[in-house]
């Protein structure tokens, strides 16, 4: 059997092996095999060597980690060799003062941030159920606990009765007190008007990009208590970052967004509940004219770490299970991963695409399209705009005066400015795809339409 995460081969035995076994305990166990070469062939130990070492090796196991290891002496043939076999243990092991973690085929050494997390899950806890000793129920935001009352009832989540309580005793029922009787960062993040105070980076940021990644043309912060900042992050995505295209069903005006408003909301709720607090950064939401990105340095479980595995049925385990909790009484979010069944319902509904999820080390990143709809619109191929019947306020001739401008080269900005259009995504869908696709107006870069050096002339 070759080597992998749980075994290892060695022909002799020397103290720095202990750093593996302290290794195989904080992850899922393993089993190293002295006497043995790295094709996993057994070589072999003198008599000397395996006496001392079938006395030694426990000693300094116990000695240097406080664990136990089987220690035990194997035959093949006339050769001799040692199995340690090692449990993954509960608790997190250190070995002289340092935490080893085997990871692949590469042992490495835990610390900072990792060491943090690996430490509370070795105790059962979690980053968001660690207490505030200064934080005090009075301190919490009236507005954001009313807030979470008049969503749970609507929901059905908490009766009216249930809500009827002094707000110790409400803060008690979500469980967001410690055992020393603490207000835990849940609460904090939750309900306090200004978590930032406490968590650098616990807001959302929202950016309107142009052609390209460093083409920002605005930006808007939201800041607040969380249970505040998903109405009002939504609400501001929806009238001034997503704009909607309208188009008539019969006598019936119905406004058209790149991407469904409930689905959208669902994502930014599983970005609040996955997010990794510690790494003091935003969720940063950027809007595009054809699409739209979330990202948040988050983690997902391991066994969830592809689009398709999201969207198959699975158990619900956010990252943050105390602010989750919250969320869930509040009637804003699903237990039991139900969160993703209402993003694929809200898409089918819409016909467009399911988000796409980019999970890594660096984050989750959800990319979200434009719908077929959506981009029909906006290219004009449904209701085109008679573009030499368009007049401005004077009553000139627009088009005609587009196409006068053009008989030198011009860019799309150099027109915007010329003629005071604010909106690239209106200028084109009434001027500048009509004008192309009737032959008015040549683009200087055919084969590259979305080049930034494109220009437009007649």
């Amino acid at each position: 059997m070759p080597e992998h995460q749980t075994i290892e081969y060695k022909e002799s035995w020397h103290d720095e092996f202990l750093e593996w076994i302290c290794g195989y305990a904080n992850a899922y166990g393993g089993t190293l095999y002295i006497g043995k070469n790295d094709g996993g062939e057994v070589v072999g130990l003198n008599d000397k060597d395996r006496k001392r070492l079938l006395e030694a090796i426990p000693n300094k196991i116990t000695d240097t980690m406080g664990i136990v290891a089987d220690v035990n002496l194997l035959y093949n043939g006339e050769l001799q060799y040692i199995e340690i076999i090692v449990d993954k243990y509960p608790s997190l092991i250190s070995y002289h003062g340092k935490y080893f973690y085997r990871s692949g085929s590469t042992m490495r050494t835990i610390t900072g941030k990792e060491l943090d997390k690996a430490i509370l899950k070795s105790q059962g806890r979690t980053w968001d159920g660690m207490p505030i000793p200064k934080l005090k129920v009075t301190d919490l935001r009236r507005e954001a606990i009313d807030l979470l009352k008049e969503k749970a009832i609507r929901r059905g989540r908490l009766t009216e009765e249930e809500t009827r309580v002094d707000d110790t005793i409400l803060m008690e029922n979500l469980h967001l007190f410690d055992e020393e009787g603490y207000l835990i960062r849940a609460a904090m993040l939750a309900f306090y008007k200004d978590p930032e105070k406490w968590v650098t980076g616990s807001y959302i940021k929202i950016g309107y990009f142009g052609d390209s990644d460093s083409d920002l043309k605005y930006q808007d912060e939201i800041h607040g208590s969380l249970i505040e900042q998903i109405d009002k992050a939504v609400d501001l995505a929806y009238t001034k970052y997503l704009k909607a295209l309208i188009y008539y069903d019969g006598i019936q005006r119905i406004e058209q967004f790149m991407f469904p408003q409930d689905a959208f909301r669902e994502i930014l709720l599983n970005a609040v509940v996955h997010k990794d607090y510690s790494a003091c950064n935003p969720i940063q939401i950027s809007v595009y004219e054809d699409k739209i990105y979330i990202w948040n340095d988050g983690e997902m479980p391991s066994e969830l770490n592809s689009t398709e595995k999201l969207f198959e049925k699975h158990s619900s385990k956010p990252y943050n299970p105390k602010l989750a909790n919250v969320f869930f009484k509040s009637g804003m979010i699903e237990a039991w991963g139900r969160g993703f069944d209402k993003i694929k319902e809200a898409c089918a509904k819409y016909n467009g695409r399911l988000p796409e999820y980019n999970i890594s080390a660096s984050g989750i990143m959800v990319l979200c399209k434009a719908c077929d709809k959506y981009l029909e619109l906006l290219n004009d191929e449904i209701h085109p705009i008679q573009s030499d019947q368009d007049h401005d306020q004077d009553g000139h001739d627009v088009v005609m005066m587009i196409l006068d401008f053009c008989k030198e080269a011009r860019s799309i900005p150099e027109i915007m400015e010329k003629f005071g259009f604010d909106s690239r995504t209106s200028f084109r869908r009434k001027y500048l795809n009509t004008l192309v696709k009737e032959g008015r107006l040549k683009m200087t870069l055919p084969d590259k339409p979305k080049s930034k050096n494109q220009k437009y002339y007649s």
